[in-house]
């Protein structure tokens, strides 16, 4: 049985993620789309034929379609979403889900209200490297400490758009490549509470003209290179855990370095994991190295192969057996609500300001 999907925003994250990979999956199927871009809803046109266009997300009702995936631009995520969950519409959420505790609490009470699934999370999670170190937990012994960073050489996604806007993004690297290494790091020791938190911003890159992402399709109009670029492109920061390792974790959309790397470090009290790749689709990565380090010696690990991008496609593949899945219920708002705690703690010990309204 195909899945119907609603596609609400039609930027890069459905065409470079969603589009692609619906396109060749015998899955799913696109029945209505809505973007406030003619553009953008005559490419889709293109793509999905068949689906219905909506002049408003509202127009969508409980028995049209059976998964929403809202992939607006950050500040309209939560507000999206929750009237679709109210009116029983199973909704997947981009992340940033939301951009508020405030937001977080509205999200899981629209999902309890009508019945319906809220969906997020990360694709990192399905890549091979990524399931590999998690089947070497159990050879690290008792967790001590744990590293996560993600640092781009030049990676700020469309300076001057709303992306670099505190007011519709929310920030800036924590909110959006923090989101994904707070997402898989606390997973692999199943969220526990969070005791302390020190972080550290710094923008340092925004006015660089040469920071920019050239491989992350950036937006055009009128508003470009107008808006403020007042986030932070750089966040350093440390999370002790009730009784786990203490972690550290760097985001970073541009830096001094020469490749995009992320770097997901587990050390035990019996051996110490490594992992050295690039989340996501950028070109100028590093090739994925996953290596055990026991009793003086260094045990190289390879992860089953794995093309670039693929784990957006077993995203996609997992999204039936969640849907089905009544344990599912409240999952994903309870790692929400964990995951906006953390980074607004993050922030505040930055001395960072929020989005106002």
């Amino acid at each position: 049985m195909e899945i119907r999907l609603a596609l609400i925003g039609l930027g890069w994250a459905v065409r470079e993620l969603w589009a692609p990979r619906i396109l060749a999956h015998p899955g799913f199927t696109v029945v209505a789309v809505h973007d406030p871009d003619p553009a953008a809803t005559a490419w889709a046109a293109a793509r999905f034929p068949a689906a219905r266009s909506l002049s408003d997300p509202g127009d969508l009702h409980g028995g049209d379609v059976d998964l929403a995936v809202v992939a607006t631009p950050n500040h309209l995520h939560a507000t999206t979403a929750i009237p679709l969950l109210e009116r029983g519409i199973a909704t997947f959420v981009e992340k940033p889900v939301c951009l508020s505790a405030e937001e977080a609490a509205a999200l899981a009470a629209a999902e309890r209200a009508g019945g319906a699934l809220l969906l997020s999370g990360t694709a990192a999670w399905y890549r091979a490297d990524v399931t590999a170190l998690r089947e070497l937990l159990p050879e690290l012994g008792p967790l001590r400490s744990m590293e996560l960073s993600w640092v781009r050489a030049a990676g700020v996604p469309a300076p001057g758009g709303w992306f670099t806007e505190r007011r519709r993004a929310g920030g800036g690297a924590l909110v959006d490549l923090g989101w994904h290494l707070i997402t898989v790091g606390l997973r692999l020791v199943s969220w526990p509470r969070v005791t302390q938190v020190i972080g550290a911003v710094s923008a340092d890159f925004l006015a660089r003209s040469d920071a920019g992402a050239t491989w992350r399709g950036s937006p055009g109009g009128p508003e470009r290179e107008l808006a403020p670029k007042d986030v932070e492109d750089t966040v350093r920061g440390v999370l002790a855990l009730d009784g786990g390792p203490l972690v550290g974790i760097t985001a970073a959309w541009a830096s001094h370095a020469a490749r995009d790397v992320t770097r997901v470090v587990l050390e035990g009290a019996d051996a110490r994991a490594e992992l050295t790749c690039t989340f996501g689709l950028s070109p100028n990565g590093v090739r994925s190295s996953l290596v055990l380090h026991r009793d003086g010696r260094a045990e190289p690990v390879e992860p089953a192969p794995d093309a670039r991008g693929a784990e957006y496609r077993r995203q996609l593949d997992h999204l039936p057996a969640l849907l089905r899945d009544p344990a599912q219920q409240g999952a994903a708002a309870a790692e929400v609500i964990r995951t906006i705690d953390m980074i607004e703690r993050l922030y505040r010990s930055a001395g960072t300001p929020r989005p106002a309204g």
